[in-house]
């Protein structure tokens, strides 16, 4: 029933003088080899240690990965995706045509086959939307943080159960478990993507461990229904079955060859119950030629050496590792390893194939085998207890609950107190949990979900004031708001990762517009109406509005110090405005949070301190 991986030596037999591994290396090194990696490294024999310490350091392990990726409930498409799955319990049936936003079916598609990319975006991970949506339902925003912390351990567990059983080593595999968390901690987001990157792991692990082979049709099944990056199991199947092949012909035959291809072959086919079929593939085609992905970051290009560094570490280092034994190295680990590096060198949201692969291939290929020290259980007892108490000192660990300063929670509470529903302009970044707090009442312009490719940009015309000057609405921005009847708008004013501020938010806030009035502010948030009834208070905007922005900036600041620059911006625009006090604050507060050196702005900020 399985693939024929032999297992690594067996501890048990070891003798003092290591006769029974000199008999293994001599047999491996003077016989033909018989399976697909009867050419791995043997793995060198561990030091005897008492039968409590790696049960100890394995549930050390396993809190501290929890710990670890039990980060808040954040990111802005969490919301949009539990409303979809409570649409689909309550409903029972898809979100076709769409219900939340109303701009959806406005405009002509801007390029052949939108229509099918549409219902792809919202229809291809409706079983994890509706299993997320259960999870919120029934244990709220711990129960999200939990179902989230224990893919991602799963995930690492199994790169370094599968790094062990290679090497031979525990500690190899402990190492390499925690490798891949350094990438898996950026992933820590409650999205339906998170069960492409576990499943990933799962079918190689079938592979590898020797699991049945009958789960990889269930699990294609399960897996095309929940994400789709289901084709990656396709991925990971044509790498063994290739393998099997190429062996089959060099008369290597691995023991369950047959098996292999008549199992993947079913898994892919199975995996065309799904409500797009098999048109994932042209989809994914059509996302790589679109507008709306390209101004995504998690769509662009990694740097090939920038954040997060431990990416660029673990994708040479594995390159490093295979070239140096390739004449060794299996062939499927050479095809999952080209494959994985595409995607990720294409797309930042797939470095984290890289993550779970690459620690696998270091620790097997590693040309030169270490014998672990005599203290190394004890040494990772404490650093894992390092790292715990450290993360819970922090409190970056187990933070069960919701990151409500990042969302228009105060916003929503108004809309709702004065049952405001005429048509609404919003940020890309609040549509969904506007989507989540607001339907039926209110339906968004824009949101994560990306239906509609005209519609994002002429988002982009209005958020950016297109046409005009910085500070005064442009007669294309007015005519796209009258367009859209837009009446009420719904914002936060900077993009934190590259510190970019929207103008939309300084023309509005320009008493020149006169017609668009603010009529709520937050840190988080602001709300414009266009003639606003009888009963709520006009605030005075040309102060509050770059008010508004300070504390916007310096409350993410406060959250997500690594992203200083949008207090670069402001103090950029205050030194033009001639706000000087508010310009060294701003780039005190910059400077303080900088990743790296930055001469003009601590030029500009010396030059604002002088008396």
């Amino acid at each position: 029933m399985h693939a024929n991986f032999p297992k690594a030596p067996n501890q048990k037999r070891e003798t003092r003088n290591g006769s029974i591994i000199d008999k293994v290396s001599r047999r491996t090194r003077n016989s033909q080899p018989t399976s697909a990696v009867a050419n791995e490294p043997v793995a060198v024999p561990e030091r005897r240690e008492p039968v409590w310490l790696r049960p100890i350091v394995l549930v050390l392990a396993a809190i501290c990965l929890i710990g670890m990726f039990s980060t808040e409930v954040s990111g802005y498409d969490t919301w949009w995706h539990l409303k979809t799955g409570e649409y689909i319990v309550h409903y029972r049936a898809l979100p076709v045509p769409d219900p939340f936003s109303y701009t959806t079916y406005l405009g002509k598609p801007a390029y052949p086959g939108e229509e099918q990319v549409r219902h792809f975006n919202l229809t291809h991970e409706w079983l994890a939307q509706a299993i997320l949506y259960g999870i919120y339902a029934a244990a709220g925003a711990p129960g999200l943080v939990i179902f989230k912390a224990l893919l991602l351990a799963a995930l690492c567990s199994l790169t370094g159960l599968i790094a062990a059983r290679r090497t031979g080593n525990f500690y190899a595999g402990l190492a390499a478990a925690f490798a891949a968390s350094m990438l898996a901690v950026e992933f820590a987001s409650d999205r339906p993507a998170i069960i492409t990157f576990l499943m990933v792991a799962v079918f190689v692990a079938i592979f590898e461990l020797r699991w049945p082979l009958w789960l990889l049709p269930p699990l294609a099944l399960l897996w095309a229904n929940c994400h789709g990056g289901f084709f990656l199991g396709w991925v990971v199947m044509g790498a063994y079955s290739v393998e099997a092949v190429i062996l089959h012909f060099r008369k290597q035959p691995m023991e369950d060859d047959v098996r292999i291809w008549k199992m993947s072959a079913l898994a892919i086919a199975i995996s065309f119950l799904n409500p797009n079929g098999f048109h994932v593939l042209d989809t994914l085609f059509r996302y790589r030629n679109s507008y709306l992905t390209s101004t995504l970051i998690e769509w662009h290009s990694p740097y090939l050496w920038g954040p997060p560094y431990f990416f660029d570490i673990l994708l040479y280092a594995a390159a490093a590792v295979l070239l140096l034994s390739w004449r060794k190295v299996r062939i499927a680990d050479w095809l999952l390893f080209a494959a994985f590096a595409a995607a990720a060198l294409t797309a930042y949201r797939n470095i984290l194939l890289i993550g779970f692969l690459a620690p696998i291939l270091i620790a097997t290929w590693l040309p030169r085998r270490f014998r672990a020290p005599r203290f190394i259980g004890l040494g990772a007892i404490v650093c894992l207890l390092i790292v715990l108490t450290t993360g819970v000192a922090r409190g970056s660990f187990f933070q069960f609950r919701a990151a409500l300063w990042e969302y228009p929670a105060g916003a929503v509470e108004f809309l709702r107190a004065h049952a405001i529903s005429k048509p609404m302009f919003n940020t890309y970044e609040y549509g969904g949990y506007l989507i989540w707090r607001l339907w039926p009442q209110q339906r968004t312009f824009v949101d994560g979900r990306a239906l509609n490719e005209s519609v994002y940009q002429d988002y982009r015309r209005i958020l950016y004031n297109s046409g005009a000057t910085p500070n005064v609405l442009g007669s294309e921005c007015q005519r796209l708001l009258d367009r859209y009847a837009v009446r009420v708008i719904v914002m936060n004013t900077f993009e934190y990762v590259t510190g970019a501020f929207y103008p939309l938010a300084l023309a509005l806030g320009n008493p020149i517009a006169s017609d668009w009035q603010l009529v709520y502010e937050d840190p988080q948030s602001l709300i414009f109406m266009r003639d606003p009834p009888a009963g709520i208070q006009v605030l005075d905007k040309a102060r509050q509005s770059i008010e508004h922005m300070e504390a916007e900036c310096t409350l993410h600041i406060e959250h997500e110090p690594e992203y200083p620059l949008c207090a670069r911006s402001l103090a950029d625009l205050s030194l033009r405005a001639g706000d000087n006090e508010r310009a060294k604050r701003m780039l005190s507060l910059y400077l303080a949070n900088a990743t790296q050196k930055d001469p003009s702005a601590e030029q500009a900020l010396r030059r604002l301190m002088r008396p």
